[in-house]
């Protein structure tokens, strides 16, 4: 079995992005070409790993990956915005 893994660009790497398959969201940190198999047959994915709110990193399948929904802006958001 290969141990060997590959960095792979994607357009919202370092950006706030939701997993569609458990609707966490958090900063997409990197995409990796990873073999995932536990036996001696090699299967190949990418993963993407997010990092949550909290800092603690998770994985999921790179095509599970979006954009997130906009956040609604704080009220001190918005009163440092008229203040610029």
């Amino acid at each position: 079995m290969s141990e060997c893994y590959e960095y792979v660009p994607h357009r919202l790497l370092y950006r706030r992005v939701r997993d569609i398959a458990s609707g966490v969201e958090g900063v997409l940190m990197a995409v990796i070409n990873e073999n995932v198999s536990d036996t001696g047959i090699e299967r190949w994915m990418e993963l993407a790993y997010i990092r949550n709110a909290t800092g603690r990193e998770f994985t999921t399948a790179a095509t599970n990956v979006e954009p997130a929904p906009h956040q609604p802006q704080t009220v001190a958001g918005r009163r440092d915005q008229r203040s610029a």
